[in-house]
């Protein structure tokens, strides 16, 4: 999503585009870990509070209730420094891993069966039948073993069965439970769950771990029988997250009918993340002019995830997208980590492109674990890799090594022209952080491609939240003349990018630039409609900071302080549309 805010307080605030596996550093983000303590397995969810202040006492009491040893918090808290929890909680599971020689084949024990049969003998003294249910979950099928485990960190079965269909069968169990902590986070409901569920106890009993297994049969009897209801199923966005069509799916929509007030110009495109709170896109419909929204994941467009929803009044017939059409594997589009692709790792895309990146001490850990264990590492390590390497999108770059993708890298997987964003004072963090908050130009692109017949001299674009010129970018690459731009974008970096990008495409058209979406009033709009007569196209997506999954302080949804600003898309265009309605 190109982000912007307006006043100067807005411009250091880090638009986080992430979907559900997406990372901010404002608390630890939400994964299962995996870790062994005397002969016992612990599955955690790894959420930290976001209320609590991180004092050394509130630390440890957090991590020793996710089964850590006192010995190993006071080792990471002393390495990292208390007020650094993802890294904290990042050295533990590197501490479980690095330990594993000492006891291979306590661990292996553990993940050659489900995390969720592996019960210490302490919990076993504790009820009674633990053997049997032991025995009913060792015979059960794998995803079955999944929907009973996220049951028992405290998840109801709706809501793991929901999980379980957007992400897979063979999604592991933190990519499980961050799609779900992406829906549950905050003071906000589910976006796929009418209630939201109250976290119960990590080490069960048998007779709750009983109900769970009872649980798991009514549900499995109501979808067999084709009798589940929508408080079973919860809410959830379309699978798969392909809109009215995509250019690789023969199934394509080509015809939809607006509601009225939607109809005539100016054009609109409005993006945003598909994972908000629950209510956020029917409000955003709803002041839109009703336009229901079009949902599609640019895994369909490239290599990587990026689930964003669109509400548009543009054509759907006639789309086409651009050509050559991009690498839609890692491999292709990126040559050289196929040499050193691991067949264990199994990744042909990568998850949603972040606006931060894995760190050096991260890679340099992921070797040295590796590295002990020569061509073919037990199954836990390899597990710990991946999930490290789904969670920050790392490569392979050679043996044993994996890294962080380059900001070049990450310009080409998004559609933008190379060095689109480097040089002219950026500094690699600012790039990496402004790359994250872009559109997908090849799925922004294949949308607006039905302007080019419609105006076939050019276009008068108002581009608000402009970020790096992804709308910009798009139309120029679809061969569409850009006369008249007015965007508006409140970093200085970003508007010097598309200034520079606009200069070296030998633009021949007006470049206007404005800082403050919310100084953008009436009689500016009418100076700027009168001197080139309208807009053709209104395009932006408003910052998603209170929107996103992983914002674990602040997802107040449409009335957070910063994703607030969508209001101000509706009003601008609310405000072109009568003045040009009125002429």
């Amino acid at each position: 999503m190109d982000a912007n805010a307006s006043g100067e307080e807005y411009e250091n605030i880090d638009w986080n585009t992430d979907d559900e596996l997406e990372i901010q550093n404002i608390a630890p983000s939400s994964h299962a870990t995996l870790t062994t303590l005397n002969s016992q397995t612990i599955v955690s969810n790894g959420e930290a509070s976001s209320s609590a202040g991180p004092s050394n006492s509130n630390l440890f009491q957090h991590f020793l209730g996710m089964g850590f040893s006192e010995q190993s918090i006071a080792k990471a808290i002393k390495e990292n420094g208390e007020a650094n929890t993802e890294s904290i909680l990042e050295s533990l599971l590197t501490y479980s891993v690095l330990e594993v020689e000492d006891s291979p084949d306590e661990l292996n024990s553990y993940y050659d069966e489900s995390v969720c049969d592996d019960l210490s003998e302490s919990d076993d003294s504790s009820w009674s039948g633990g053997s049997e249910v032991a025995n009913n979950t060792s015979s059960l099928p794998k995803h079955e073993k999944s929907l009973l485990s996220l049951a028992n960190m405290g998840y109801s079965v709706e809501e793991a069965s929901a999980a379980m269909e957007r992400c897979g069968p063979e999604a592991s169990i933190v990519e499980l439970t961050d799609f779900i902590c992406a829906a549950q986070m905050a003071k906000t409901e589910a976006v796929f769950f009418e209630d939201e569920k109250p976290k119960l106890p990590l080490r069960v009993n048998g007779d709750f771990k009983k109900r769970k297994l009872y649980d798991l049969e009514i549900w499995k009897t109501k979808k067999r029988k084709g009798i589940l209801s929508e408080e079973d199923e919860g809410l959830r966005l379309p699978n798969p997250m392909i809109g009215f069509g995509v250019p690789t799916d023969t199934h394509v929509i080509t015809h939809r009918v607006l509601p009225d007030a939607a109809i005539g110009p100016p054009f609109f495109y409005y993006e945003n993340v598909a994972l908000a709170p629950k209510g956020v896109w029917d409000t955003i419909s709803r002041f839109l002019y009703d336009v229901e929204p079009e949902f599609v994941d640019s895994k369909y467009f490239c290599a990587a995830a990026r689930k964003r929803g669109y509400v548009h009044n543009l054509p759907i017939k006639n789309r086409f997208p651009l050509l050559p059409l991009p690498p839609r594997t890692v491999n292709d589009a990126l040559p050289l980590t196929k040499r050193w692709w691991p067949e264990w790792d199994k990744r042909t895309k990568l998850n949603c492109l972040q606006t931060v990146i894995g760190s050096a001490r991260l890679t340099d850990r992921i070797r040295k674990a590796l590295e002990k264990w020569g061509d073919n590492p037990p199954v836990h390590v390899q597990k710990f890799v991946l999930e490290q390497c789904r969670k920050w999108n790392l490569v392979w770059v050679g043996k044993n090594k994996v890294a962080p993708l380059e900001p070049d890298e990450v310009e080409m997987l998004l559609g933008f022209p190379r060095n689109h964003t480097r040089g002219g004072g950026i500094s690699r963090t600012d790039r990496y952080k402004s790359l994250g908050n872009s559109f997908q130009v090849d799925t922004v692109a294949y949308h607006l491609s039905v302007l080019k017949d419609i105006f076939p001299n050019g276009i008068n674009m108002l581009s608000l939240f402009s970020g790096i010129g992804g709308a910009e970018v798009a139309l120029h690459r679809l061969g569409i003349k850009l006369k008249n731009v007015v965007s508006v974008e409140i970093s200085e970096a970003n508007r010097d990018i598309v200034r520079s990008w606009w200069e070296q495409t030998n633009q021949k058209g007006n470049l206007i630039h404005l800082a403050d979406v919310q100084q953008l009033n009436g009689d500016r709009l009418e100076q700027f409609m009168g001197s080139f007569g309208g807009f053709d196209l209104i395009v932006g997506g408003s910052p998603c900071n209170n929107l996103a999954g992983s914002n674990r302080v602040s997802r107040d949804g449409l009335e957070g302080e910063h994703s607030s600003l969508f209001y101000d898309y509706f009003r601008i265009l609310d405000i072109v549309k009568c003045i040009m309605n009125n002429k």
